[in-house]
């Protein structure tokens, strides 16, 4: 047998050759950072660097009998492999350094070449047999104190809630019957209105406790049981009754308000038509004051002018109906106007035609319909009037002059409706999430063949980058949305169009990732998660119209990117809009500065954890993405391009701009969050979990960043290999962060399926 000798220099290296020579698939790329590194080690003699050199001849590799003696001489050093510390392959070769040879001076670019080739240490852990230390599985965190802190302070009022939830009318069971469907989910409406649930958001004296804030997170939990409850509940308390609140007067609450909050009305928003869909501002739908009867006559002008995808439509007795109001033959623009649909026996009144929209991909439980006026009149009392009015004079006055603003002012106080879709959607994504993880907790599958007991698949590095990064940004997520509640919440009404904006671009970010994340979540399960039983298919089904429903997600991000670049202070087509690319360029142009090499390849594990670096990385795209876009437009406008025309150019670059503006948001909201918690170990959970997401997003943007030179080749790599790392640490803690959803353990069995006449 041949014997082997090594000089002091080299024993620190055995580790890493055997490592990388380990799957036989050294590359190019991979000997230019260890050739690098060799270089650069001032602990090497001229000939320990030559023979390590040698050892990176992809055509003659070191021979199988020299492999299995690294081998040996790794399992005889004893030396403990750390999968849980900073660097360990390269803390492990010290450690083997100074068992063979103690005293040998310390080799720096060993962790140069850990970083730079991306050793993921779970990757490796078979290589090191016996040595090798599993990552503790158990989790010294609770996912009862992760709920809390996520729902303060509104957590007492949460179990309170889940509590009442436990009734037996919110059972689960899958209706495939639609008709049974809504029956059931009207039912539950009443009840969860008959306890004072619908009306949280609503004043006192209208039944209510003034408290947004519960309303919604009530609203996101009624997506454990049934996401068809989820949206009715939210179509009649808040679109119906928050219009009501939010466009009425004191003489409509007075009215309507106390009704609406415990479910004795009952009302739909009819804003959508099939013409138009998301552009509310050209809905065909009139309503013209008659001065002689002092009535307004709502009409439906066209067969495609009809309201479409009404929620409870088929329920309803009454609806908020927008429409272009038209006084003295002058269109003031878009008004609301509540319009009696049905008597006391539930048919409809004259003039009104409601069609059933019949079976969805989802949220069969919603009765969405069609609905047509014809000459159909109501007081001109009924006009929500809080923003633009008529006179007993019959003329019309509103207190904001410029049509648009008024416009906008009247949108923007019911964007709280889109923070709800969103937190909805997120909800559904979580709960997806905690199938998928607990599932994966559980499901064993292959193992080493020396093993008797197969491995969990939550153990396979693959399994967790495919889900703990969504776990991480549920998290960002949430917080996100919540404080952005707080700001709407807090606003005086009078103009949030800047609100509006990043809700727009929130809404759109956080319903596109609770549709990927489900998908994820399904295939994550295998069979099955096809299984309608298991819920992740029916949460797929439901949870895919967010992306459309409260603003179709393109034109939201567009609307979003749109903000940025005039920060609503100046309409698109106006006189001035060459002055505001020209400030805007200027302000972004100065901070856009080359990138230095230095910062463009930093790799060490402080800086890429470190929440400035994440802040500046998003913050630089949002400004980059901006100043380009602006400058384009500018070019298309001085060669004489329309506005409008300059815009359709540039459509895609909007879009990745409004996504940009998002995702900046939301990570500067979860900062903002992270200063708010205290210094509990569980705050710092919460903040690896900001880390992890804000890696994976510049991860998933690697193309453009590179594109850019805002990184190099080697930071890619180093960012790709930490959120994989992250992954790797967050492992133990799994079910408690999906514990920290707060969702009731009983919503998470199995769930019976009701045959089509409804019964089980």
């Amino acid at each position: 047998m041949q014997t082997y000798s090594y000089s002091q220099g080299i024993y620190p290296y055995l580790p890493v050759f055997y490592v990388i020579w380990s799957d036989d698939l050294l590359s190019a790329s991979e000997i230019a950072v260890v050739k690098k590194a060799i270089a650069a080690d001032p602990g090497l003699s001229h000939e320990e660097r030559n023979r390590l050199l040698g050892w990176l001849d992809r055509d003659s590799p070191p021979d199988a009998e020299e492999f299995r003696h690294w081998n040996h001489l790794i399992v005889r050093s004893g030396v403990t492999y750390r999968e849980d510390a900073d660097y360990p392959l390269s803390e492990f070769a010290a450690a083997f350094a100074e068992s063979q040879a103690p005293g040998g001076s310390p080799h720096p670019v060993l962790r140069d070449i850990e970083v730079n080739l991306g050793i993921q240490p779970n990757h490796y852990r078979h290589l090191f047999g016996q040595n090798a230390v599993p990552v503790a599985v158990a989790s010294e965190f609770q996912g009862e104190v992760l709920a809390e802190m996520g729902l303060r302070p509104h957590y007492p009022d949460y179990l309170t809630c889940r509590e009442f939830l436990q009734a037996p009318v919110f059972e689960q069971h899958l209706e495939r019957d639609k008709e049974a469907h809504r029956q059931r989910v009207l039912q539950q409406l009443k009840r969860l209105a008959a306890e004072g649930y619908g009306a949280l958001a609503y004043p006192p004296e209208y039944g209510g406790k003034n408290d947004m804030p519960a309303y919604a997170t009530l609203f996101e939990n009624l997506m454990f049981i049934d996401g068809s409850l989820c949206v009715k509940f939210g179509v009649q308390f808040g679109l119906f009754g928050g219009s009501i609140q939010k466009l009425g007067t004191k003489r409509h609450w007075e009215a309507y308000l106390k009704d609406a909050g415990t479910a004795k009305l009952l009302g739909c928003f009819a804003m959508t038509e099939t013409r138009h869909g998301s552009n509310v501002r050209g809905i065909r739908t009139t309503a013209t004051y008659v001065k002689e009867s002092d009535e307004l006559v709502v009409h439906t002008p066209g067969p495609d002018d009809n309201k479409e995808y009404i929620g409870n439509a088929l329920h309803a007795q009454m609806a908020t109906v927008f429409a272009q109001l038209i006084v003295d033959g002058e269109n003031q623009g878009v008004h609301a106007v509540l319009v009696p649909m049905r008597d006391g026996s539930g048919e409809l009144l004259p003039g009104i035609r409601v069609e059933d929209n019949g079976y969805k991909m989802g949220l069969n439980g919603v009765d969405n319909g069609k609905i047509w006026f014809n000459q159909v009149r109501v007081p001109r009392g009924n006009l929500l009037d809080r923003y633009g009015s008529i006179t007993e004079s019959g003329s019309y006055h509103s207190d904001i002059k410029n049509p648009n603003k008024r416009f906008f002012t009247m949108l923007g106080t019911l964007v709280g409706g889109r923070i709800c879709v969103a937190r909805g959607a997120l909800a559904g994504a979580r709960f997806g999430l905690s199938i998928a993880v607990r599932y994966a907790l559980r499901r064993r599958q292959f193992n080493d063949a020396a093993r008797v007991q197969e491995d969990l698949i939550m153990d396979y590095p693959s399994h967790q980058v495919r889900l703990l990064p969504a776990v991480a940004s549920s998290y960002v997520y949430q917080a996100a949305l919540t404080r952005l509640l707080k700001s709407y919440d807090g606003a005086d009404g009078t103009d949030t169009r800047q609100l509006e904006a990043g809700v727009a671009g929130l809404k759109a970010l956080v319903t596109e990732f609770a549709d990927r994340t489900l998908q994820e979540c399904r295939e994550a399960c295998g069979g099955k998660g096809y299984l309608l039983e298991n819920r992740i298919g029916q949460l797929k089904n439901d949870v895919d119209i967010f992306t459309t429903f409260e603003g179709d997600n393109t034109v939201l991000l567009q609307l979003a990117a749109k903000s940025r670049l005039t920060d609503f202070r100046a309409e698109f087509n106006s006189d001035d809009f060459f002055g505001v690319l020209r400030l805007l360029g200027t302000q972004i142009g100065k901070r856009l500065s080359a990138i230095n090499p230095a910062y463009t390849n930093k790799t060490d594990r402080e800086h890429l954890y470190n929440p400035a670096f994440h802040l500046h990385a998003l913050t630089y795209r949002t400004d980059r993405l901006t100043y380009t876009l602006a400058l384009r437009i500018r070019d298309y406008i001085k060669k004489g391009v329309p506005a409008y025309q300059a815009f359709l150019k540039v459509q895609t670059h909007l879009l990745a701009l409004g996504r940009a503006y998002a995702a900046l948001l939301a990570f500067e909201l979860f900062l903002e969050h992270t200063e708010d918690l205290s210094d509990d170990p569980h705050a710092d959970l919460i903040r690896k979990l900001g880390t992890l997401h804000a890696l994976s997003e510049i991860r998933a943007d690697a193309a453009w960043y590179l594109e850019q030179g805002y990184i190099g080749k080697r930071k890619s790599k180093a960012i790709r290999s930490r959120v994989e790392r992250l992954c790797t640490e967050l492992r133990p803690h799994a079910r408690a962060l999906v514990d920290g959803f707060g969702i009731p353990p009983t919503r998470l069995s199995e769930v019976p399926i009701a045959d089509q006449s409804g019964s089980l």
